[in-house]
């Protein structure tokens, strides 16, 4: 694959929410007394994977079922690389209110990279300085506290999907991605299909909030087929992805507690996008930049949701 169409392939996929989030909430949700040696240890392989400093740790949030603050990461790496962040997503939820809201940040968003000291594409924080400096730079960015992070590979998205036995979904107009046609009303998803349905954006007349419609109504898809299609299979299947695919700080007891008491607040979430423009600067390299009022209303809505 071209190196210019594998960028491609990363800027529109759904890839860390349906791939990262969605794989620890299913598993929390298909979680049964019999298989709880094999859920915890998962759930720790993937928070020992994760290099973060202990003070990151926020078990007390939702031991407490306070409002909670996850980041999305998928990370496109080659090798041995680092890799970056070219999907970053922020999940709020208030499980008091079962309100809750979902923002993409674009990855080329010029900010201040916390622990550089200058401004640089958002999605540098994570070739920098791995997840924690991501969380501190998204903190920044956004004027809230990051209490979480999960991050994974591409390959996450498709093959939980597939994990499932597939996924269906409502569909609000007919369109074409990747070779795959996509008729009005409901279409059943397989992993390489939901790809395809999560990419498409020029086509879409909501452009790319219509996008992150289809990213939330994936999600969602997903979550409610991982909780009402059980079977120990698929608990074993999920489980796979999620040792080899996934990194977080969350917790076998905070999953659990995520996968019941604020499934509420997760399905009532809102897409929230900031307006903004991009374009190439004096160092000839391209960024994008927020609106001003449009990043204090967004600030604002998600001080709402965390209180």
């Amino acid at each position: 694959m071209a190196k210019h169409q594998k960028k491609s392939r990363w800027k529109w996929i759904l890839g860390i929410t349906a791939g990262v989030l969605t794989l620890m909430l299913v598993a929390g949700g298909l979680f049964v007394w019999s298989m709880v040696d094999e859920v915890n240890d998962t759930v720790t392989k993937v928070n020992d994977n994760l290099q973060i400093s202990p003070e990151r740790k926020q078990v007390e949030t939702i031991e407490e079922k306070r409002s909670v603050s996850v980041l999305l990461l998928g990370i496109d790496r080659r090798g041995t690389e680092q890799g970056r962040s070219d999907s970053i997503i922020v999940l709020t939820m208030n499980p008091d209110t079962n309100e809750g809201a979902m923002l993409s940040i674009p990855r080329d968003t010029k900010t201040e990279i916390v622990g550089r000291g200058y401004h640089d594409k958002i999605n540098h924080a994570y070739a920098f300085g791995g997840a924690e400096m991501a969380m501190d730079t998204v903190e920044n960015f956004l004027d809230i506290p990051i209490d979480y992070v999960v991050e994974a590979d591409m390959e996450a998205f498709t093959e939980v999907v597939d994990a499932l036995g597939g996924i269906t979904v409502m569909n609000k107009f007919a369109f074409t991605s990747d070779s795959y046609t996509f008729p009005v009303g409901e279409v059943t998803l397989n992993g390489e299909k939901a790809l395809a349905y999560t990419r498409m954006r020029y086509d879409d007349p909501n452009g790319d909030f219509g996008r992150q419609e289809r990213q939330r109504d994936v999600v969602a898809a997903i979550i409610e087929k991982g909780r009402s299609d059980f079977s120990l299979d698929k608990v074993t299947n999920l489980l796979d992805v999620v040792g080899n695919r996934a990194k977080t700080n969350i917790e076998f007891n905070e999953l659990v507690t995520l996968s019941t008491d604020y499934m509420g607040a997760f399905r009532n979430a809102s897409t929230l996008r900031i307006e903004g423009g991009g374009g190439l600067e004096s160092d000839g390299i391209y960024y994008w930049n927020p609106d001003a009022e449009s990043l204090d209303g967004i600030q604002t809505e998600l001080k709402r949701l965390m209180e």
